[in-house]
């Protein structure tokens, strides 16, 4: 190899690694935390695995995950103070997208065997049980997609994804009345009942689904995630 394409090798592989994005998969106890970070690999992110606040704060971008009950989630969060850093990312514009109970606890509380616990309340709204005649919902199915989203973009439209859950968000009670913001957009899908599959609002999207597990589709999504990082 000559010395000028020696040189412009090194400056493409600096430019790659200036233009990669670094996404922290945040480790509270409650995720499969490795299947995001392959997931996130496979489609050029680079991937840390932490609870440690200040990389938590200071990434790219922020997956928060979840696996289980609402109220353990949630207790495990705030044991880790992401409710904190969440909170705080946001209030900065630093992306934030949460998966499975990641994404219910967004929302203002959840109810699991007739007990409530408090998300982090940003998004009004209640997570309750999925009714359905079969429960959990659990294998793949299809989205109604929000017109225009950036998360679905180059996704066809009868793509399906995979989920795992009893419960859900059933509503979406957020509104933006202010006419310069960007209204969130909503994706829908029905299992036994229409419920909130997906969300996207400002730098806050979130999935029911799990798109680590669901094939193209998923590693598109999270493709579209790390572009606007």
């Amino acid at each position: 190899m000559t010395e000028n394409a020696n040189n412009v090798s090194n400056a493409n592989h600096a430019k790659n690694a200036k233009n990669t994005k670094n996404v922290v998969v945040f480790d509270y106890g409650f995720g499969n935390v490795r299947s995001a970070e392959r997931a996130l690999a496979r489609v050029g992110a680079r991937v840390e695995i932490t609870r440690d606040y200040e990389r938590a704060m200071n990434a790219d971008g922020l997956l928060v995950p979840g696996v289980g009950a609402f109220a353990a989630c949630m207790a495990g969060l705030r044991e880790a103070r992401g409710d904190w850093i969440v909170g705080r990312r946001l209030a900065g514009g630093r992306p934030v997208m949460g998966i499975c109970v990641g994404m219910q606890i967004l929302f203002s509380r959840g109810i699991e065997h007739g007990v409530q616990a408090e998300g982090l309340d940003e998004w009004p709204g209640t997570v309750g049980p999925l009714k359905a005649d079969v429960v959990p919902h659990m294998g793949w199915n299809t989205v109604e997609q929000a017109a225009d989203s950036r998360l679905f973009a180059g996704v066809a439209p009868d793509a399906r994804f995979y989920f795992v859950h009893s419960y859900a968000a059933h509503g979406w009670e957020l509104q933006a009345h202010n006419p310069a913001l960007r209204p969130p957009k909503v994706t829908w899908s029905t299992h036994g009942e229409r419920f909130v599959s997906a969300v996207e609002n400002g730098p806050l999207w979130a999935t029911q689904f799990h798109p680590e597990k669901s094939g193209d589709a998923g590693a598109q999504l999270l493709t579209n995630w790390i572009e606007t990082l």
